[in-house]
C-alpha cells in the first residue's frame, strides 16, 4: 500500500483515467466540512462511510461501486487514520492498487496540508 499526500493523490486522479479516490468519512462531515470535488476531471467521488462495526457493509459497498479489483483506489478521510484502516481492509478482500492520503481532507498535520487547505476542489 502506497501512502500519498492530498495534492499528490489529485495530481494521479487527474492522470490516470481509471482511478478512484474514496472518502470514508461520515455523512455527517461530508454535510458539514465538505467533499473533494472531481467533477472538473471528469469523475465522482465514492463515498463509504468506514468504521470498525461496518466492515463487512463497507467491503461490499466498495464492490458495487468498484467491482474490478485492479482498479487503483485512493482512500481519504480527515487526517488518514481511518482512510488506512479501510484500505487495509480493501487490500483483505483483494483490491490490489491502493493509496492511502496521509494527510487527509483537513489539515490535521500542519498549516497548507489535507486536501481542503492546500486548495483542491471541494463541494
Amino acid at each position: 500500500m502506497k501512502q500519498s499526500t492530498a495534492k499528490e493523490s489529485w495530481n494521479s486522479l487527474q492522470s490516470d483515467g481509471r482511478a478512484v479516490l474514496v472518502d470514508v468519512r461520515t455523512p455527517e462531515e461530508w454535510a458539514q466540512i465538505g467533499m473533494p470535488e472531481l467533477g472538473s476531471i471528469g469523475k465522482k467521488v465514492v463515498a463509504l462511510t468506514w468504521g470498525a462495526d461496518s466492515e463487512a457493509e463497507f467491503i461490499r459497498g466498495l464492490e458495487q461501486a468498484v467491482p474490478d479489483k485492479a482498479t487503483p483506489l485512493f482512500f481519504i478521510c480527515r487526517s488518514g487514520m481511518r482512510s488506512q484502516k479501510a484500505a487495509e481492509l480493501a487490500a483483505q478482500a483483494g483490491y490490489q492498487t491502493l493509496t492511502n492520503i496521509v494527510d487527509g481532507f483537513e489539515d490535521k498535520h500542519g498549516p497548507g496540508t489535507g486536501w481542503k487547505a492546500c486548495g483542491l476542489p471541494v463541494k
